[in-house]
């Protein structure tokens, strides 16, 4: 560990860091893709993925049905059930992996957007407007800056850190898939398009706004959507990424 990383406090450690650099892809809406600590966080407004599970098996403290909400205040506004459930499920995919997807193909780096360790932060108007994590510990490729640090795990390749995102990722998935199913029905075919256009998304965006390598964010792109089929989402069968300049 170096001198420097030892003396780093928490606000200024690697989850900060790039939560900074992701703050700063769209400056005027800082939460679109940045992620919160949940030890820095209050409760209210902010409920776990694992709240999408049946309200029955959750205990008191825990908020029910925020699914359901999400999807009674959209189809309010849309007046048609799949519309509105096309928005609540994307809102809930862009949550899980369209922002870990940003950091993937931004920096090569992810937190874990996995169901035990995401949450979701709900506007005024039933809308998912930030997300945050309860363990703030970052995964890094060997020749990250930060490899070897503190709060850090150094993952041996791409491919390793890829594969391991879309399964922690899948956790969250499939839980909201269930919650789905019960409220607001998406099937497989439309659920797995909104994974691909959550990575697509990321990996065509963020270069633009960073000035980053366009041919590192394809890669990237492609690396997720592999480990996706991989894991039996069909996101391939309309995504296709642009070949990188």
């Amino acid at each position: 560990m170096n001198a420097q990383a030892q003396f780093t406090t928490p606000e200024e450690g690697p989850f900060a860091q790039s939560c900074t650099r992701l703050r700063g892809i769209s400056p005027d809406y800082p939460r679109v893709y940045a992620v919160a600590a949940m030890s820095q966080q209050g409760k209210r407004r902010w409920w776990p993925i694992a709240a999408c599970t049946r309200s029955d098996e959750l205990a008191d403290d825990l908020p029910k049905d925020r699914v359901g909400q999400m999807y009674a205040h959209m189809l309010a506004d849309l007046h048609s059930p799949r519309a509105a459930a096309d928005q609540v499920a994307a809102a809930l995919v862009h949550a899980v992996v369209g922002r870990v997807a940003a950091l993937v193909v931004l920096d090569g780096r992810a937190w874990d957007p996995g169901v035990d360790n995401l949450w979701v932060h709900m506007d005024s108007d039933c809308g998912i407007d930030w997300a945050g994590v309860v363990d703030q510990t970052l995964r890094v490729l060997p020749d990250d800056p930060l490899a070897g640090t503190r709060d850090v795990v150094t993952l041996p390749c791409e491919r390793a850190l890829l594969v391991w995102t879309v399964h922690r990722c899948l956790t969250s998935l499939a839980t909201i898939r269930r919650r789905l199913e019960a409220t607001a029905p998406v099937d497989a075919a439309r659920f797995a398009t909104l994974v691909a256009d959550a990575v697509l998304g990321a990996a065509t965006h963020v270069p633009i706004r960073t000035g980053t390598s366009r041919a590192v964010a394809s890669r990237r792109g492609q690396g997720l959507l592999d480990a996706f089929e991989a894991a039996g989402v069909a996101v391939r069968a309309r995504a296709v990424l642009a070949t990188a300049c």
